[in-house]
Parts: structure tokens; sequence; C-alpha cells
């Protein structure tokens, strides 16, 4: 059972990082924007995102061979330079340590995408970021039967 429903107690709160969602979903490639929701929801362990952020790839007619993938995406032939390049910054970012994001990841992220594109990406690996930990924290799990 969750142990909240964020949105009936925090509903201005949710708006805002609804608004978030709506402006990266309409400012960031959707193709990119569900490789990247997905694997950062599969770092922070994130079982309801990782099922919505599947499900909707398959809808979108993402295949389920580059689905899968997402998860060892460093050594799968399926993804372009530019989507390696959003999948390292997403990882980097989602597992921000004490030392931020290592320029190793940086200069090929921004080689592969205009400044404004870079932004847009950033604040949606930010945006599914705080969805997951939401998620996770109020034990929200994806249904059993869609």
């Amino acid at each position: 059972m969750p142990r909240l429903t964020i949105d009936r107690v925090a509903p201005g709160a949710y708006r805002a990082v609804y608004g978030m969602e709506k402006y990266c979903r309409e400012n960031v490639d959707p193709t990119l924007y569900e490789l990247v929701k997905l694997r950062a929801s599969i770092v922070n362990g994130c079982s309801f995102c990782t099922d919505m952020h599947s499900r909707e790839a398959l809808a979108q007619g993402e295949s389920s061979r580059r689905l899968f993938a997402v998860a060892a995406w460093h050594d799968a032939p399926f993804f372009s330079e530019k989507e390696r390049a959003a999948l390292a910054l997403t990882d980097a970012v989602t597992r921000l340590g004490e030392h931020g994001v290592p320029d190793e990841v940086w200069e090929p992220a921004a080689k592969a995408f205009t400044e404004e594109e870079l932004g847009n990406l950033l604040m949606a690996i930010a945006t599914i970021n705080v969805w997951n930990r939401l998620s996770i924290a109020t034990r929200n799990e994806p249904p059993l039967e869609v």
C-alpha cells in the first residue's frame, strides 16, 4: 500500500512538478525523453516509473529490444551517439556525487546537443528524478494489470 497520495496531500507541489514534466515533454525529443526517464528510473530502482515509462515508450513505437537494453546501455549497440551522451548524462546526474558531473560525461553531451537542448535535457533528468524519489518514498507501486 502506498504511504500517501502526494497529489492529494500536496496538490500545489504536485502541480509544480507536473508543470516541469509538461515543459520537458514539449521540449525534449519524445524518444530520447522516454529513454532518459526509463534509465533514471532503473538506476533509482523505481518500479512504478520503470513500468510506466516502459509501457509509454512501447505505446509510442519504441522497440522492446532497445528498452531492455537501457539497463545495460554501455554495451548495447542499439543507441546513437546522441542517445549515449544523454544516457551517460542521465547516469551522472542521477547518481550525482561529491564531484558532480565529470567532464568526460559533460563534454560529449555538450557536443551532441545545443545549449538549449542540453538545458532541456537536464530539466528532464531532474524531473524524472523528482518523480522517482516521490514514488519510492511513498511506496507507489505499478498496477498489477493494465
